[in-house]
């Protein structure tokens, strides 16, 4: 799992020759700086990032840092700096993006939705160069300008890393993002559902007159659902398909290995399984409508969905347990964690059976003796899980010095 230190950090190493930028967000971004920039700076610029001499580019938030080497033996040390968006910004982003299906799935595909592509890409004169070069001309210089071309090669393959600059990493934007369309589908639910007829399974399987043949020689691999036709009156075929491929990895697991994974699961934690199996879970159209079907089967609401499988995406059956079911830990833990989580600096954490809680932070001890990390806003009681679990709590937040 990315912690969230990780997630605010991505380095990218060496990319193939070529500098120009070869999407319509790619170019925006080139053009951001060129705009204000001396043109024989920037066809020194273009050289440099075509001949390999930007080395690997680092992004934070607020900054992109690489080492350029020029006619000199040490290379010098570039940044592009392009201003974080604040708390409301980030709101007001994240709530066009619900809103709008459309450039939800262009961001999911990697691709800038045309609709949020103004305030998401830098503008004229934003991007800001900064080298540790002897060049006191108008900025930027031929290192800057590599640098940008470099980075706009970045933008093309995936636009999170513009994201990223603004303030937030990819997976808790998308995190975020899954929070917010568990709430639009919870408002989009219909009042009642179709009703198809069908028989238990034990049912079904208690007609069978005779013991089943032996198994057929199972497949190398998983095939392919066959389509299923339009039908009104039907389920929805792209629920259908996914169902079907599940069943199908199912079945290969237990014709090749004797076991089924997810024997002993009830139906909430299956449920659970099928809504966690993609990162991207409850952000389509399609897996919204997966969300509702499985909430209202399980008895559950599609909030109540989605937190659970993002405790399934954090450890599986363990952490959906430590979501769901409180208990009482012996001391010992509890002893060690508080005072190691107030000399890291972290503050003071109230505890309350398995739980730690600070401001907007909390850790939870699982059976397993594991700490599971959540985040909720400030003021607010709306624990989300986060991170990876680690039998330190200092990790488990993804402090530097847990490490």
């Amino acid at each position: 799992m990315i912690t969230a230190r990780e997630d605010r950090r991505r380095t990218f190493g060496s990319m193939p020759p070529g500098t120009e930028p070869t999407t319509w967000w790619g170019r925006a971004w080139a053009e951001a700086l060129e705009q204000f920039a001396d043109s024989a700076r920037l066809g020194r610029g273009r050289a440099y990032a075509a001949s390999g001499q930007v080395d690997a580019i680092t992004a934070t938030p607020g900054r992109l840092v690489a080492y350029v080497r020029g006619s000199r033996p040490r290379p010098y040390r570039t940044e592009l700096a392009l201003t974080e968006f604040t708390g409301p910004e980030w709101d007001d982003l994240l709530a066009s993006l619900a809103a709008d299906p459309s450039a939800l799935a262009a961001l999911v595909e990697r691709e800038v939705p045309r609709s949020l592509a103004d305030r998401i890409l830098p503008g004229p004169g934003e991007l800001l160069p900064r080298c540790s070069c002897p060049d006191t001309g108008r900025p930027p210089c031929k290192h800057a300008a590599a640098l940008c071309y470099r980075a706009a090669r970045l933008v093309d393959e995936d636009p999170f890393v513009v994201l990223l600059l603004r303030g937030r990493g990819e997976r808790e934007l998308l995190d975020e993002l899954t929070r917010r369309n568990a709430a639009h589908a919870a408002r989009e639910q219909p009042a009642s559902a179709p009703d198809f007829p069908g028989v238990p399974a034990r049912t079904a399987l208690a007609r069978v007159p005779a013991p089943l043949p032996a198994p057929p020689v199972p497949p190398r691999a998983v095939g392919t659902p066959p389509a299923c036709p339009a039908d009104p009156a039907a389920p929805d075929p792209l629920v259908l398909d996914q169902l079907a491929t599940d069943a199908a990895a199912r079945a290969h697991a237990l014709l090749t290995t004797g076991t089924d994974p997810m024997a002993g699961l009830d139906l909430w934690q299956d449920a659970v399984r099928l809504a966690s199996a993609h990162p991207t879970a409850g952000l389509t159209g399609t897996a919204r409508r997966l969300y509702r079907d499985l909430a209202r089967a399980t008895g559950r609401t599609t909030t109540d969905l989605a937190r659970a499988a993002a405790a399934w995406r954090q450890g599986g059956p363990s952490a959906l347990a430590v979501l769901e079911a409180p208990w009482d830990p012996p001391a010992g833990p509890f002893d060690r964690a508080r005072p190691a989580l107030l000399a890291a600096g972290l503050g003071l954490f109230r505890p309350d059976r398995n739980r730690l809680t600070s401001a907007t932070r909390q850790l939870r001890l699982g059976r397993d003796n594991l700490w599971y990390a959540y985040e909720s806003r400030p003021a607010e009681d709306d624990w989300w899980p986060a991170g990876s679990p680690s039998p330190d709590p200092l990790s488990a937040l993804g402090h530097p010095a847990g490490s």
